[in-house]
């Protein structure tokens, strides 16, 4: 059969009659929606018959329309991204710079912050006063290693404070000026510094060659020092305090023992000058700290009975004995009895002293036991 001879090919739906369908079909649809809204007396925790219906019917429907939506989204963002991507993959690119840049800043901020933290936590036994300075220059070469710190005669500082990083000592002040001062490090030819191992307290000179590694000299004793012990100042000469770190020891290439210092473990950029004089100073420092501590009250003594009535007649007794004492006896061994036996007539034996007993004399002593016992003269050796 052919095709037009198909009894359905000349069947043409009349645009009206398609209209119409749909009419009715988004009537049929607004009623239900306005059903469903109805104000209805529910039951508790349950759906009118109406509302019910009207779910039913619209959940499916909405779906239906929603799902064209979403694939049209979602090819429209594809779209956006594959012909946006190389303008979001430069911003994203400059983003990434910009972080690192301010992660390195943070880093180097959170490195400063901790030498900070080191430098200002550094505290001597006993204390003494530092001053915080920042190295500004450094002069190296074959027959100089020193270094500009900005602090001066104006914070206190003189020639020969040693110097001082957070890890250990780096050298000792040489020059001073107002505002500024040169700092002679460890590594110099003319540094001289005495430290001692502090395992065995030997004493050795760190002589300074130039290098990174200063020799140790004039050891003394039997295996005075092992690899890896660690040398501190030994304060001889009173020229620097006692026990500053000052590194480890080493056996250099040389047979020489000689010294990795501890300032060498950072940069040293930040430095505390130790306003160090003599050890009088230390002294001064220990006994101020020694004033500062609460003196414990006195333990009470028992009171004594009859030392008010008693002290008048101690008062007037005194005077009495006196020139009894003083008095020329007959043998050399009286005058030691007659001060202590009561019955020494000092009055009788002078008449020119004798206003003195007087004075005493409108005053007697009410005390019960005016004078301890003294031997009768009869038994008083001679």
């Amino acid at each position: 059969m052919a095709l037009r001879e198909n009894p359905f090919g000349e069947l043409r739906v009349p645009l009206a009659w398609t209209a119409g369908v749909a009419l009715i079909v988004a009537i049929v649809v607004a009623v239900v929606l306005l059903m469903s809204d109805r104000r209805e007396t529910f039951q508790s925790e349950a759906y009118g018959a109406s509302r019910q219906m009207g779910d039913a019917i619209s959940a499916p429907v909405t779906g239906f329309f929603a799902t064209p939506g979403r694939w049209v989204g979602d090819g429209v963002n594809s779209i956006r991204g594959y012909f946006f991507a190389v303008s979001e993959n430069t911003q994203l690119k400059a983003e990434l710079r910009e972080a690192q840049e301010w992660k390195i800043a943070a880093l180097a901020l959170r490195d400063t912050n901790d030498r900070y933290k080191a430098l200002l936590g550094l505290k001597t036994d006993p204390p003494i006063p530092m001053v915080a300075a920042r190295t500004v220059s450094e002069a190296r070469g074959p027959f100089s290693n020193t270094r500009l710190a900005n602090a001066g005669r104006e914070k206190g500082v003189i020639t020969g404070n040693p110097v001082m990083s957070e890890n250990g000592l780096v050298g000792r002040v040489i020059g001073v000026t107002n505002g500024a001062s040169r700092i002679l490090l460890l590594t110099d030819i003319a540094s001289r510094t005495p430290v001692m191992v502090d395992r065995t307290n030997a004493r050795a000179i760190l002589a300074g060659d130039g290098g990174p590694n200063p020799r140790l000299e004039y050891l003394r004793g039997q295996d005075p020092v092992k690899q890896g012990d660690r040398l501190v100042t030994s304060g001889d000469g009173g020229v620097l305090p006692r026990g500053l770190p000052v590194g480890v020891a080493v056996k250099g290439l040389d047979g020489r023992w000689r010294a990795v210092l501890a300032s060498d473990a950072a940069p040293v950029d930040f430095v505390r000058i130790l306003l160090f004089q003599d050890f009088s100073q230390l002294a001064t420092a220990a006994a101020a700290e020694l004033n500062k501590m609460p003196v414990p009250p006195p333990a009470s003594s028992p009171p004594t009975v009859g030392v008010t009535a008693a002290a008048p007649a101690t008062a007037a007794a005194a005077p009495a004995l006196r020139p009894a004492v003083a008095t020329p006896a007959t043998g050399a061994a009286r005058p030691a009895a007659a001060a202590t036996a009561p019955r020494a007539p000092a009055p009788r034996a002078s008449p020119a002293r004798a206003p003195a007993p007087k004075a005493a004399t409108p005053r007697p002593a009410p005390a019960p036991t005016p004078a301890p016992a003294a031997p009768p003269p009869s038994e008083v050796p001679f």
